[in-house]
């Protein structure tokens, strides 16, 4: 992993895929309590695109400093791993929190996606899930990260899934348990707050929108609402995926991405 120093935070990236400059970008941004390796099974089908995965401030390998992180300050460490690696213009993919971010960095930088994915991720919470953040924030400031591993995999891989995936699900459980509870905490402040919804009408970027049928934590309706707010986005529905659809149905999520930048390039 290479890294930035951005206002005395190490933020971590990892640079892979083709080596040829005239390839396009490609840019991966996690969830909330995992890191860049959560795009494991995108690698292989996206090897000829210049790929740029990072860990979000608060995770993986970046530091995870005391405080409340905002979804504009996730946006501007982007920009300045962008900016250090020389990537002008990118594809940009990103899952829950790192759609979040996506769509922060979309509406402040605006001419440097040249498409963006927005999968399982929602542009605003109702006002009633404040409740439900402080109630987990409360529970790993009081007994770690570990109070809210197995929850947290209900939510994020269906009943069959991880009935007949446990390694898989052993991994990501593993990442969330390794989640700096400071990092969590920060970037939960951050896009608990998230109401971007009415601002998306300006956009003027293809957009993909990717939700899992089964995914509870941003399910079906915030991905419709994402697409009735962005001009030129479309919805593409998961079969038999949760929340981190993604990992869940690999082969599904790569064949719609890819037909997506094929269709945009």
């Amino acid at each position: 992993m290479e890294s930035i120093e951005r206002n005395g935070v190490r933020i971590a990236y990892r640079v892979e895929g083709s080596a040829d400059v005239a390839r396009p970008w490609l840019v991966f941004s996690h969830s909330l309590a995992c890191d860049h390796t959560m795009w494991d099974a995108q690698m292989a089908e996206f090897a000829d695109f210049r790929i740029l995965r990072f860990d979000t401030r608060g995770h993986g390998q970046s530091g995870a400093p005391e405080g409340e992180y905002t979804l504009e300050l996730l946006a501007d460490d982007l920009k300045a791993v962008l900016d250090a690696v020389s990537i002008r213009r990118c594809h940009f993919v990103g899952l829950s929190m790192g759609g979040m971010i996506g769509q922060q960095f979309l509406l402040k930088y605006p001419a440097r996606f040249d498409t963006v994915t927005l999968a399982d991720t929602t542009s605003r919470y109702p006002a009633e899930t404040r409740t439900v953040w402080e109630e987990r924030l409360a529970l790993v400031r009081s007994r770690g990260m570990d109070a809210i591993v197995p929850s947290t995999l209900e939510r994020w891989f269906s009943a069959a899934f991880r009935e007949s995936h446990p390694e898989e699900v052993g991994r990501i459980g593993r990442l969330i348990r390794s989640t700096p509870v400071a990092g969590y905490a920060g970037c939960a402040h951050g896009i608990s707050r998230i109401n971007l919804t009415a601002r998306l009408r300006d956009v003027d970027c293809p957009a993909l929108v990717v939700v899992g049928d089964s995914d509870l934590g941003t399910p079906r309706p915030m991905a419709e609402e994402i697409v009735r707010a962005m001009p030129r986005s479309r919805l593409h529905v998961i079969p038999r995926a949760a929340h981190l659809s993604n990992v869940e149905q690999p082969a599904e999520f790569n064949r719609v991405l890819r037909q997506f930048l094929v269709a945009n390039s």
